[in-house]
């Protein structure tokens, strides 16, 4: 063995140990951007079904059924706010209920 060759515990040169953990890194930065692009479908899908709800509340109250897209309308509140946690955010028609109260 060269003098510049040192063995880490288990008697491996230190050069291979570094090999591996550099592969183990390669594997794991893989699995991570793997899982980053799955996260993002699943965020694009959520994305796309509130705005479906959102169209559906829409059509309820145009076809003035209140009650039903006051429903929806809460369950997508429920959905923003304490499963995709984020802010509440104010509907077209809730927007023009309250100027047609006053």
């Amino acid at each position: 063995m060269a003098e510049t060759d040192v063995e880490d515990s288990n008697g491996a040169p230190a050069s291979q140990k570094q090999a591996q953990q550099s592969a183990r890194d390669a594997r794991q930065r893989a699995r991570v951007r793997e899982l980053e692009e799955e996260v993002e479908r699943y965020r694009q899908a959520s994305e796309d079904a509130l705005q479906q709800l959102d169209w559906c509340i829409g059509y309820m109250h145009g076809s003035r059924k209140v009650g039903i897209a006051k429903a929806l309308a809460s369950n997508r509140s429920y959905i923003r706010t304490h499963l995709m946690k984020r802010a509440e955010q104010p509907m077209p028609s809730q927007e023009i209920d309250d100027t047609d109260e006053g």
